[in-house]
């Protein structure tokens, strides 16, 4: 390959490709240096009243330690969706319990 071809291809591959990202870079971070509060309201009403979003953001891991907690038989061999579908149903189960004792 000729020696100005390669130039040219790493000069349009800097002005292509490097240079965007960097601006992109530059721009996302003024915008969360602007902003005042928490990044997102992890523990808003929604995340705290529907356990589907609690347990969506657990790790697999504090999905078993979960299901340990509860009491669930045989949940060290469920998969993550299984394993979900039945702490959901635990979780809703409890849930009526207590408002009935209410």
């Amino acid at each position: 390959m000729p020696k100005g071809l390669v130039e040219l291809y790493g000069l349009l591959a800097v002005l292509f490709v490097l240079v965007p990202e960097w601006m992109a870079g530059g721009a996302l971070v003024s915008f969360r240096d602007n902003r005042r509060g928490s990044e997102l309201p992890v523990t808003s009403m929604a995340w705290r009243r529907l356990p589907e979003l609690r347990l969506a953001s657990l790790s697999l891991l504090e999905l078993r330690q979960l299901a340990a907690r509860l009491r669930l038989c045989g949940y060290s061999r469920l998969n993550r969706e299984r394993l979900t579908a039945r702490l959901l149903k635990r979780i809703k189960r409890q849930q009526q319990r207590s408002l009935r004792g209410l």
